[in-house]
């Protein structure tokens, strides 16, 4: 499914986490040469400033994956969290706050509360943003494949508000199918910090957030997971 490397847009702005490691190379790159101790191996004071460049790669390292923020695609459904409740189906078991009522690209008022005893794939994208285009075909076939077993696919705009004609013109180009929604900032803050676009949730019958996807998300992964719900 993935036609680009670049399949997460920043949410709010590009976000730079890679300074760590630049820092830790340039320091490497710009040392001073030293002087030999006569043991063979580098100066002490190169190897002073490998240690440190060793350092500065491993703390970036570390710290990458939680500048990402909080997403838990790609971790197999068998490494369940017991101490969160969770079950092979759904593995985190968050509670989601669908206590919002949001407005419909047609205008029309909906309580998103309407939609529990469903599975939700809770969807936040934007009209600009490239990966959210490429993902948008595979809503639209999982969402006619699945939706007669209680599975609904929602659009939430974020970050992004386009005119009524601009938004209808890309849901006809798209073939969005599914319930589309105006750009709501408390509840995008909802249910976790949107960490960039699009961002997935796949929420069970019961209200439970039980994944969460930053950047584009395979068609298998999804039904994969929807398959676990059913």
């Amino acid at each position: 499914m993935h036609t680009d490397d670049e399949n997460v847009a920043p949410a709010g702005g590009g976000r730079d986490t890679g300074s760590g490691l630049d820092s830790g190379h340039d320091g490497a790159t710009g040392m001073s040469e030293g002087v030999s101790d006569g043991s063979g191996g580098p100066p002490p004071n190169r190897r002073r400033w490998i240690l440190a460049a060793m350092g500065a790669l491993a703390v970036a390292l570390f710290a990458v994956p939680l500048l990402q923020g909080p997403d838990d695609h790609g971790v197999p459904a068998d490494e369940s969290n017991a101490s969160a409740g969770g079950t092979d189906a759904c593995p985190a078991k968050a509670p989601a706050n669908l206590d919002f009522t949001l407005t419909g690209m047609d205008g029309v008022k909906v309580r998103l509360s309407d939609y529990k005893g469903r599975i939700i794939l809770l969807n936040f994208w934007a009209t600009w943003c490239g990966p959210c285009k490429v993902e948008i075909p595979d809503f639209v076939d999982v969402y006619n494949r699945y939706r007669d077993q209680g599975v609904v696919v929602l659009g939430v705009l974020n970050l992004d508000e386009p005119s009524d004609d601009e938004l209808r013109a890309f849901a006809t180009q798209y073939k969005m199918n599914y319930p589309v929604f105006r750009a709501n900032e408390d509840f995008s803050d909802a249910n976790g910090p949107i960490w960039g676009l699009p961002t997935t949730l796949v929420i069970d019958r019961q209200g439970s957030i039980c994944s969460k996807h930053t950047g584009l998300v395979s068609k298998e992964t999804v039904e994969r997971e929807i398959k676990r719900l059913l």
